[in-house]
């Protein structure tokens, strides 16, 4: 047993103490933090970002699971149901919103009876495959361009960024509009499916013309980061520019790659609902929440629940991805007044 003595003087004499070290209570241990670990500690404080988090995934969720449910049988998405629909009224659906029952909870499409519910979830897919895969287009060109243009500076960082002006400096609308014709022809001859023709051509127009801005995000990051510390080591160590790009620069860049990714992927979902309503988007029978916002429109006024149903869907991806990108840039900005 380990013991430490003590002497203690009362009056004329004195008195040992004894004290057992094995009794003291260890000091605890005091370990550091990550800056992930801080950042999710912060995110989850926020309640309102934890909410659109969870939003957010069952949306995802359901994305990834409504293919699957639609080829078992369970979201018939075109299956017609003329027995719901009533002639005498012009097409619309029998009984009250929309002919709302426990077979179809959302109601039926007019015209049609085609399932709300399955159409819905089902252009939920689709719509978040085009935005998803315009935005990673739009992240991967804006990063390799970005962490160039910093890194070497001089003419990359002036031609890259005279580029992106020119590119800027067209209407992203009216450019998709006057190009689609020519270029979903020509999509068209390598891809025999129309629809998917006019996704790829949704997808990489969006991509092409979302990349510069992100581009400027990462070049401000780069131009701030080169000439620390560890770049100078890496370069003392003959490091290459492709290393010192994706091993010394991109992993400090995580942080605005994901906070621009989620705001601009809701940007894109809208973006391709206005299309469809222009014309320029996925056509029906194939669901998007786009195409189905625009066929709802001629019933606003006549089958409110139809035109209500998608509207809600598409502001509801764009809300909580919208909420949840702010959330993430306080939780990962190390500065944020939590």
């Amino acid at each position: 047993m380990s013991e430490i003595h003590r002497d203690v003087e009362f009056g004329a004499g004195t008195a040992t103490e004894t004290f057992d070290l094995e009794e003291e209570t260890p000091a605890k241990k005091i370990e550091g933090r990550t800056p992930w670990q801080l950042a999710r500690a912060r995110l989850r404080r926020d309640k309102l970002s934890m909410i659109a988090l969870t939003v957010a995934s069952l949306v995802v969720l359901m994305a990834v699971l409504a293919p699957i449910l639609d080829a078992v049988g369970i979201l018939k998405p075109n299956d017609f149901n003329p027995e719901l629909i009533d002639p005498a009224l012009g097409g619309y659906p029998r009984g009250a919103f929309g002919g709302m029952s426990w077979s179809h909870p959302l109601g039926v499409e007019p015209g049609t009876g085609r399932d709300t519910l399955s159409r819905v979830v089902l252009g939920l897919t689709f719509s978040l495959i085009v935005a998803i895969s315009a935005t990673l287009i739009a992240v991967v060109v804006g990063t390799v361009l970005g962490l160039i243009a910093g890194f070497l500076g001089h003419w990359a960082d002036w031609g890259i960024s005279r580029f992106a002006d020119m590119v800027l400096a067209f209407p992203v609308t009216l450019m998709l509009l006057a190009l689609s014709g020519m270029f979903i022809e020509l999509i068209g001859r390598v891809v025999p499916n129309d629809n998917v023709a006019t996704g790829l051509y949704i997808i990489f127009v969006l991509g092409f013309f979302g990349w510069p801005t992100f581009a400027r995000i990462i070049r401000g990051q780069v131009l701030s980061m080169r000439e620390r510390e560890f770049i100078e080591a890496a370069r003392s160590l003959g490091a290459s520019n492709r290393r010192i790009y994706f091993k010394e620069l991109l992993p400090n860049l995580w942080a605005p790659i994901l906070v621009y990714g989620t705001l601009v992927l809701p940007a894109y979902v809208s973006a391709e609902a206005a299309l469809s309503f222009l014309g320029v988007g996925i056509k029906p029978p194939t669901p998007t929440l786009g195409n189905i916002l625009a066929n709802s429109v001629n019933y606003a006024s006549s089958v409110p629940i139809f035109f209500l149903v998608p509207g809600l869907a598409i502001a509801t991806v764009v809300l909580s991805f919208n909420l949840l990108g702010d959330g993430l840039r306080d939780a990962l900005d190390p500065k944020a007044d939590r």
